[in-house]
Parts: C-alpha cells; sequence; structure tokens
C-alpha cells in the first residue's frame, strides 16, 4: 500500500508488471510449454524479447510484410473509389482545383435563378455618416516657395502603378528637400519592356502646372548644371538610399549632399519614402496621385471612348457595368506554383515560363513547391471560371456586363469559355477598341495598363483576383472618386477556395457563400490608412476629409 506521501507500509518489492495477479505466477507467458514445438517457439519469442534490437526490427518486418499482405488481397474484387481511399490520401478540403467539376453540377441552378438582375444596383450599402470628400488642399502649404536647394533626378521603374508611387514619393521628396525636380526618369524593365517615356504616359505640363505653387518641376536640367557633370547624367552622385526612409535620413544625408553639389540622384526610385512623414508632405503625395497624374491626350481619347462605348453596351444594366482585374497569365501562373486541371503539359509549360523569366529561383537546392499548401493559403489566381462562378454566386447575373483588364490570359481559348458563358456581355480592349486604335499601343504595356485603369476607374464593380500594385492603386484611386468607399470585390481566396472544392456543394449554400464575401467587401471598402499603410490604396484620412468637413 502506498501512503498519501508516497511511502510503501511494507517492506516488499512493487511486483514486476510481468507477473500475475497471485505475485508468484511465471508472468503473462505461463504456463510453461510442454511439447517440443511449443517449447522452441517459447525460446524464440523470450529471446527475442530480451533484445531491444527486436524494437527497432519490428518496424521494418511490417513494412517488409504489406507487399504481401497486399498481395494476397484481391483489389480486382474492391470498387475503385474504395482502392483509391485506402491507397491514397485525399487532400484537405481547398488543396485541389476542382471548379469545373463543381460549374457543371450549379451551372443548370444558375440558368435557373434569374431573380437577382437589380445586383449591380444595389452591391453597396455605404452609410452617410461614412462619407467622405477630397481636400487635399487642406494639406498643402499656401506660402511662397523659397529658393530651390538644388535638383532632384530619380529614376522610376516597374510597370505602371510603380511608376505613379515613384511619381508620387519623387514630389514628397523634392517638396521635403526644397529641391527642383526634374521629370521622372523611367528605367526599361526587363519584365514590362516598355520603352514609354514620362510625357508618353502622363501629360507632362499638366503634371508641372498642378504642381507649380507646391512644387518646382522642370522637364530637363539645365545647362549650366550640365556642364558641371560633363553632359552626362550618370555622374552625378547616386544616393542609394534605402526602402521607406524616413524624413530624417533625407534630411541628414541627402540635403547636405543636395545643396553641397546643386544636383543629387536616387536610382532606383521605388519605395524609397516611409508611409508615414508630415501632413504637409503626404499631401504632395495625394496632390501627384490623385490631381496632378493625368494621362497623356492620345490614352484620355482612346480611353474615353471605350468608357462611353461600355456604357452603350450596359443598357441592360443602366449603363453600369462590372470591371475585372484578371491576373492569369502565364507568367502569374507559373510564379504562384499552382496546378490546375491541365496535367503534364500544364506542367511543362510552367516550368519552362518559370526557367524562362526567374532562372533557377524554382529549383535551387531546399526549395520546395507545395501547389495543395498555395492553394489553401489564397496564394492561387483565380481562374476565369472562378471569378463568373463567385460573381453569379453574388447575384450577377447574365445580363450585366463585364469588363476584363488583363495582359494575355494563359491559355485563353480554354480560360476564358466559360467566362464568357456565365457573361455573354464581356468585354475587353481588343473588343471595344479596333485594331486600328489599339496600334499605337501595341508594344507598350504601360499604355495598355492605362486604358484598364480608366476603365477599371469608371465601373461600378471592381473586382480583384490576385494581389499587386494595380488592385492597391485602383482600390485607392476608387476611393478617392466615390467618397470614400472603393467599391471593390476583394475575396478572401483562402475560404473562397472550399466552395470551389466541394462537389456536392447545392446552390442556395453556394451563394449564401459568395454572398458573404461581398457584404465583407462592401463593409471593408471604407478604411483610414493605419501607420504602416499606403497612402495610395487609403486615402483618408490624409487626401480626404469628412464630408461634414470639407
Amino acid at each position: 500500500m502506498v501512503t498519501m506521501h508516497g511511502k510503501r507500509t511494507n517492506g516488499s518489492r512493487p511486483p514486476s508488471p510481468r507477473m500475475g495477479r497471485s505475485g508468484g505466477g511465471k508472468g503473462w507467458w505461463a504456463p510453461r510449454p510442454k511439447s517440443g514445438v511449443e517449447r522452441l517457439l517459447y525460446a524464440v519469442l523470450a529471446t527475442l524479447l530480451r533484445r531491444r534490437g527486436f524494437l527497432l526490427l519490428a518496424p521494418l518486418l511490417y513494412v517488409s510484410a504489406m507487399p504481401v499482405f497486399l498481395g494476397r488481397w484481391n483489389l480486382d474484387s474492391v470498387p475503385v473509389r474504395v482502392r483509391v481511399a485506402v491507397l491514397h490520401r485525399r487532400p484537405p478540403p481547398g488543396a485541389v482545383y476542382r471548379s469545373p467539376r463543381v460549374f457543371e453540377r450549379l451551372w443548370p441552378f444558375m440558368q435557373a435563378d434569374v431573380n437577382h438582375s437589380i445586383a449591380l444596383m444595389t452591391a453597396w450599402h455605404q452609410k452617410a455618416s461614412q462619407r467622405w470628400k477630397p481636400c487635399v488642399n487642406k494639406r498643402l502649404s499656401h506660402a511662397e516657395l523659397p529658393p530651390s536647394n538644388g535638383f532632384l533626378i530619380i529614376e522610376a521603374n516597374g510597370g505602371l502603378n510603380q511608376q505613379r508611387l515613384s511619381i508620387g514619393d519623387a514630389v514628397a521628396v523634392a517638396g521635403l528637400l526644397n529641391a527642383t525636380l526634374v521629370i521622372p526618369i523611367f528605367h526599361l524593365n526587363s519584365v514590362w519592356r516598355d520603352s514609354s517615356k514620362f510625357g508618353e504616359i502622363f501629360d507632362e505640363e499638366y503634371f508641372i502646372e498642378t504642381l507649380k505653387n507646391d512644387v518646382r518641376v522642370v522637364k530637363q536640367l539645365p545647362e549650366d548644371i550640365l556642364k558641371r557633370f560633363d553632359y552626362n547624367i550618370s555622374k552625378i552622385i547616386n544616393m542609394r538610399t534605402k526602402a521607406l526612409s524616413s524624413k530624417t535620413y533625407y534630411l541628414q544625408k541627402v540635403l547636405p549632399k543636395l545643396r553641397e553639389l546643386g544636383a543629387v540622384r536616387i536610382a532606383p526610385f521605388s519605395n524609397r519614402l516611409a508611409h508615414s512623414v508630415p501632413s504637409n508632405i503626404q499631401g504632395l503625395r495625394c496632390l501627384t496621385n490623385y490631381e496632378a497624374l493625368r494621362f497623356s491626350q492620345p490614352i484620355r481619347l482612346l480611353a474615353e471612348n471605350m468608357v462611353d462605348r461600355m456604357v452603350k453596351n450596359s443598357s441592360m444594366s443602366g449603363g453600369k457595368y462590372v470591371s475585372v482585374h484578371l491576373r492569369f497569365e502565364a507568367d502569374m501562373v507559373a510564379f504562384s506554383c499552382c496546378t490546375y486541371d491541365g496535367g503534364k503539359e500544364e506542367k511543362h509549360e510552367m516550368d519552362v515560363a518559370r526557367e524562362r523569366s526567374w532562372r533557377g529561383k524554382f529549383r535551387r537546392h531546399g526549395r520546395k513547391i507545395n501547389p495543395e499548401a498555395n492553394r489553401m493559403n489564397g496564394r492561387c489566381p483565380l481562374t476565369p471560371l472562378e471569378v463568373g462562378m463567385m460573381l453569379r454566386g453574388m447575384g450577377f447575373d447574365n445580363n450585366t456586363s463585364v469588363y476584363v483588364a488583363s495582359g494575355q490570359i494563359y491559355n485563353a481559348e480554354k480560360f476564358m469559355a466559360p467566362l464568357h458563358q456565365l457573361f455573354p456581355h464581356l468585354e475587353t480592349k481588343d473588343t471595344l477598341a479596333s485594331t486600328d486604335e489599339l496600334a499605337p499601343f501595341k508594344g507598350h504595356s504601360s499604355r495598355l495598363a492605362a486604358l484598364d485603369y480608366t476603365m477599371c476607374a469608371n465601373s461600378e464593380v471592381f473586382v480583384t483576383t490576385q494581389g499587386g500594385n494595380f488592385p492597391h492603386f485602383m482600390m485607392g484611386h476608387r476611393r478617392y472618386l466615390y467618397e470614400g468607399h472603393s467599391k471593390t470585390i476583394k475575396p478572401d481566396k483562402r475560404r473562397l477556395v472550399l466552395s470551389f472544392d466541394n462537389p456536392n456543394i447545392r446552390w442556395d449554400r453556394f451563394k449564401h457563400n459568395m454572398q458573404e464575401v461581398l457584404h465583407y467587401s462592401d463593409l471593408k471598402g471604407v478604411g483610414l490608412r493605419k501607420s504602416d499603410a499606403s497612402l495610395y490604396t487609403f486615402p483618408m484620412p490624409d487626401c480626404m476629409c469628412p464630408q461634414s468637413e470639407a
């Protein structure tokens, strides 16, 4: 017996776990066998149990016996589904692209459900107390500009919206340093491959005129500065600033060099200014991005014509339309490392695309590609089919006009067909503009992106399907245009894939899930900028004021 303190009341040893209840037995294998065979088996078993090595061999013996066991099991008599369940692990929910199967099941119900044609008119529910108005002028100083401390030259790299970011930050830095900004140089990017100059994308004269009371902007360096550096801009000192550098850094490190040399260069210049800076400097960002950066006249004229045509084509929905930023180009699919339903051919094409654009990045030692995890974590680009299913589930019927902003869709003939089936009134740049109209833009990705930007900015509903600068800038611009509400559907793909991976889902359940996504997007449409967020996505409160104060 054991006391409360764990001491035994007599001196006897605790019984061995191998002993029987009587304490004097021979253990769980007693009594001893009597026949010769039994005695032999007993001896072998006793020897093995006394050797710890047997415990290590036991799993190996088990695995080795499995093929024999399976070989004796006639699987031909077992149904195929049972065999698959036995021999293969079922992927977790949301891990596999099964959207075509779900669509096949739900399509008859989508066709029959025609009682929601007003969805486009009632997608958003913004309260009057949540309405904002632009008030950039309140953030700016109206004092006369002091003498300039020198010239600031920056190189903007990347695509259209990365260029916008660089330009907005360059104006802000020029204001902070009281520098004269030279019209930004656009670096020829190896990915975008667009040789366009600033004036071919943006209205240069309008840019200079809009900023003239706040920041001096010139088209090129004056003769005396060029002569000082032997007419070679690369000889001007390059202040290689770190990403998201603070106001203090620019005032302590860059300003002294600017005053000393009369000109400094910052290249590359992308994300080189902190999100949080003084209010007047934020005001310069606002003024630049939302007012001064107007597209060049050729882009504006064609874009306005395209919007007019889209509105006319949307007569069945009151002139309103949905725009979708569809990121399903081959490079995007390849970079995501997600798999769809193209089998070996798709895998080969994606391997080639990854190698072409990223040369060995995905083959590095230790790099693992896990398509299932990527899909469950919401990292896979939505297919055109999934976008269409989502919108139909939200209540947008087949009379809804849809504009698709995109590059060259991967395997477009296959993947775009179901979206056309779901939304017959579907338009793109190539359907709204003639070949002759688009000819000056071909080969210039930033100019083409500017057309998409204008089309998306003017839509009643904007749908983003993947991250990137385009949706971030678009959401910010739409907030600036639409009283603080982005009017943007931004789905949580981690939840979305659960519905797309359920071939047995009912139509009413699918609709409920999609309408929850729409409702959540509506709630998140109005949002104030946090300290670590970008003004280009959240213009309130830096660029806008509550309607009652504006």
